[in-house]
């Protein structure tokens, strides 16, 4: 039986369309194409997916936000390109030399084919250990154990593997689009905000936009007055790359080997975005179609909270989580110019059952 209330609600949003010129995703699956989305508070119920899951872009789907990345939005975010400088924002493969997490380090080694004439190469590398993407089958929604799309642990691994949530989807549809940099990093040491990247501190939404206030931008989405458009992607500078570089290599490797435990006490501790209730509404109601940072863990670690934001962005969401970018060059450059948007490319791994990539990103600007 149709419910006359939500009968009612698309009716009144059919006509505020019709007099706002806009198309709202009232209809699962969503069309990409919409230019108006639901707020996190108004996400519809997904039968069989947990409280809070935006799995609306169709049973068989494995690329979520990137779906917001559509010809006429990469157009758009092409007019970016002004200069043209070209910005890679990838850390050596051989860096961090010590993983945290109990990561394996990056190995290379050459292979004589013919000596003194040809040379192949071999790489053995655990995709989480340097510039990533954390892919849709690397973090679960912890209590349901449902991955992005209701993908479980069986379709990843074991007998009755598939190819649900793999990387090669991103590969396939392409990464490109506007991107952003919010750098906090040097927000924070112009305000004097002393803090350690190294160590847990919580950059919380009010911080977050006071820095893009400095930087001339209103973090807010569109539809609330703000400038982040739909498909934006979001790259935030917490300052862990610069420490990184700051430090001696022993003290990369010692820092990097703390040991690592579940919880509060975890002695892995990086500065990130704050578990808290704003961030979630922002990082949500913006419809960005990647989020990344420089640190190792995007969010506060460990966190304080019963949750982690891994949990929504990646399994609640389906939104590309990026870590340890080298945005050094990236906030130098943008604060040459005066200027904090640019295209973004990137070009995951297309390797069928992977769980996440090395990025390989680069900005235009």
């Amino acid at each position: 039986m149709t419910d006359p209330k939500n009968t009612t609600n698309q009716r009144l949003t059919q006509i505020r369309d019709l007099l706002t010129m806009n198309k709202t995703a009232t209809t699962l699956p969503w069309d990409p194409d919409s230019t108006r989305f639901p707020n996190r508070k108004e996400l519809p119920q997904i039968p069989g997916a947990p409280d809070g899951a935006a799995w609306v872009w169709g049973d068989d789907d494995y690329i979520g936000r990137l779906n917001l990345l559509t010809p006429s939005r990469v157009a758009a975010a092409a007019k970016e390109v002004r200069t043209g400088e070209i910005v890679p924002v990838n850390l050596p493969l051989t860096h961090p030399n010590q993983p945290a997490f109990n990561r394996e380090s990056f190995q290379h080694e050459i292979k004589p084919l013919a000596e003194n004439i040809a040379y192949d190469d071999i790489y053995h590398m655990n995709t989480q250990s340097g510039t990533q993407w954390d892919g849709f089958r690397h973090f679960a929604h912890m209590s349901t154990q449902s991955f992005y799309n209701n993908t479980k642990g069986a379709d990843i691994l074991g007998p009755k593997a598939n190819a649900k949530c793999s990387i090669h989807h991103w590969a396939e549809h392409g990464i490109a689009g506007r991107g952003i940099l919010l750098d906090y990093r040097g927000y924070a040491t112009k305000k004097g905000i002393a803090y350690d990247p190294y160590d847990y501190y919580p950059i919380s939404y009010e911080e977050l936009y006071h820095c893009g206030k400095d930087q001339g931008i209103d973090i807010r989405p569109q539809s609330q007055g703000g400038d982040i458009k739909i498909g934006d992607m979001l790259l935030v500078r917490t300052g862990w790359t610069e420490q990184y570089w700051a430090k001696s290599p022993e003290e990369r490797d010692r820092l990097g080997l703390r040991k690592h435990v579940l919880g509060k006490e975890d002695g892995q501790r990086y500065a990130g975005l704050s578990q808290e209730e704003r961030v979630l509404d922002w990082l949500h109601d913006c419809y960005f179609a990647a989020v990344a940072s420089d640190a190792p863990t995007f969010e506060a670690w460990p966190s304080h909270e019963s949750w982690m934001l891994h949990e929504y962005i990646l399994a609640l969401w389906g939104m590309p989580l990026g870590e340890m970018l080298d945005l050094e060059g990236l906030a130098r450059k943008c604060r040459e110019r005066g200027r904090w948007f640019f295209f973004f490319t990137s070009a995951p791994a297309n390797v069928p059952g992977g769980v996440a990539s090395h990025v390989n990103g680069t900005a235009i600007l």
